[in-house]
């Protein structure tokens, strides 16, 4: 896979899926920024890059804070080739309990924020007739989840979203695609109780979770020049159990 001098953002890369596909592009020589919203994980990004890259702090959810970032990454490295929207929040309830503010915190930075930063982003992309732009769903978005409407009505937006981009850019060498994972090994998994894990494993028929490099693979194909002739799809990690 040819990667040479791509640069690459990675938004929400401290932990979990966006430090995997941080650290798989970081294998292809990628430059790599990688984000987080507070600056304990800023300085765990910059760790890990071994200074082929950069650790910036960022609030989606902000046009400023945004703006600013590209700003710098623009002064320090160039335009974006490769663009991974991969920062997302949950605040799980049901929804007769669920407050105003629990539904628009998350679909303001799963949703809204993939929207703000694309928009940032693609330009530069135009600039050079060539983008790769990777949008982080989730199984919940198709299946859906008690206590999670916020949630999967989020990534399922994400859906729709990365369809109608895909036909707006296709033309100028930019390719859109999204990755639904299913229950993935990450802090958010390894707190549920045993029973919950086999409950869930019941309807997996691999027969374990994921790994965030499972995720990653794909990712890193989708984001190279052999995935030139694919946009608008969707592929779903998530050890079958959703198939469509």
């Amino acid at each position: 896979m040819q990667f040479e001098k791509k640069i690459s953002l990675v938004t929400g890369a401290n932990r979990g899926i966006g430090k995997a596909i941080a650290k798989k592009l970081l294998e292809k020589n990628v430059i790599v920024i990688g984000t987080a919203t507070q600056p304990e994980g800023v300085k765990k990004i910059s760790k890990y890059l071994h200074g082929q890259g950069l650790g910036i702090q960022l609030n989606i959810c902000d046009s400023i804070s945004i703006k600013l970032c590209l700003e710098k990454i623009k002064k320090n490295f160039g335009l974006i080739n490769i663009l991974i929207n991969n920062a997302g929040i949950t605040q799980d309830n049901l929804l007769i309990k669920m407050k105003e503010n629990q539904w628009d915190s998350v679909i303001n930075t799963n949703l809204t924020g993939t929207y703000r930063i694309s928009k940032e982003v693609i330009p530069g992309m135009l600039k050079k007739n060539y983008g790769r732009i990777v949008n982080i769903g989730s199984v919940s978005g198709f299946v859906g989840n008690p206590g999670q409407t916020n949630y999967s009505a989020s990534k399922f937006g994400l859906i729709g979203f990365t369809h109608s981009l895909s036909r707006e850019v296709a033309k100028r060498g930019i390719t859109v695609n999204m990755i639904c994972p299913g229950f993935i090994d990450t802090d958010m998994t390894r707190i549920l109780s045993e029973k919950h894990k086999e409950k869930i494993l019941s309807f997996i028929p691999i027969n374990r979770f994921g790994s965030t490099k499972d995720v990653a693979h794909a990712a890193i194909f989708l984001a190279s020049d052999e995935a030139s002739y694919i946009t608008g799809e969707t592929i779903h990690v998530n050890g079958g159990m959703y198939m469509k």
